[in-house]
């Protein structure tokens, strides 16, 4: 990917100003594309297979030393998450290919961002577009009250907890657990990719893995304005 192309892929979504002055180099970045039919098609299932291949035991291993990942524990830790519980998403999925002996393949969306994830070690989630307010999307702290989702399955987050959020609602908690509604359905008309990125983490591998997951899920983004 040129730098020109990775330049078009992708809009920076906020980061509050308090949260910004504590984690210099935390930024989101997020791009919207057209919804896809749930099927994986051969070739995207094919290629799990072959990563199912490369990800043995001492790759896992050896991961947590690689500079994106290790990138990602360091965050964790300075947001009170120990790492070697709640592993970062890139460790996450490569010890469900331990566990179950390969990667599973679920539906296309789903395929398509577990190979970006694990191709360049930045997580890439998928949104429903219609829940999103592009002009306002990114990370802030909670408020003291504040929940992910709503209604009775509400969960309360507590206040600073560190949220990806629009103006209208609290998508989710950051390396969380996302609210009910905000993520890709059969309704959906377009699909909002975001990826984030954390200190040591250069903006071009956030816009490679958004750039990977337009191509494997075989679409065109358009610009969020």
């Amino acid at each position: 990917m040129t730098e020109a192309e990775g330049e078009a892929t992708a809009r920076t979504g906020a980061v509050e100003p308090a949260v910004a002055a504590e984690f210099p180099g935390l930024e989101l970045r997020f791009t919207i594309v057209p919804a896809v039919p749930p099927n994986s098609p051969p070739e995207l299932r094919a290629r799990l297979g072959e990563l199912s291949d490369r990800f043995g035991g001492a790759r896992v291993v050896a991961m947590r030393t690689q500079a994106v990942a290790h990138a990602y524990r360091a965050f964790y830790r300075q947001v009170g998450l120990d790492p070697d519980v709640t592993r970062v998403p890139s460790e996450a999925a490569a010890v469900q290919r331990l566990l179950h002996g390969g990667f599973r393949s679920r539906d296309r969306i789903s395929d398509a961002l577990l190979v970006a994830l694990l191709e360049t070690g930045v997580p890439v989630w998928g949104l429903d577009a219609g829940s999103v307010d592009p002009a306002t999307l990114g990370i802030r702290a909670t408020l003291a009250g504040e929940c992910l989702g709503r209604g009775e399955g509400a969960v309360p987050l507590g206040p600073g907890r560190l949220v990806i959020a629009d103006q209208v609602r609290i998508h989710a908690a950051l390396f969380g657990e996302f609210a009910p509604g905000s993520g890709p359905d059969g309704r959906s008309r377009e699909i909002v990719l975001v990826s984030v990125g954390v200190p040591g983490v250069p903006s071009i591998h956030l816009e490679e893995a958004l750039w990977l997951s337009i191509e494997l899920l075989g679409v065109q983004h358009r610009n969020p304005g």
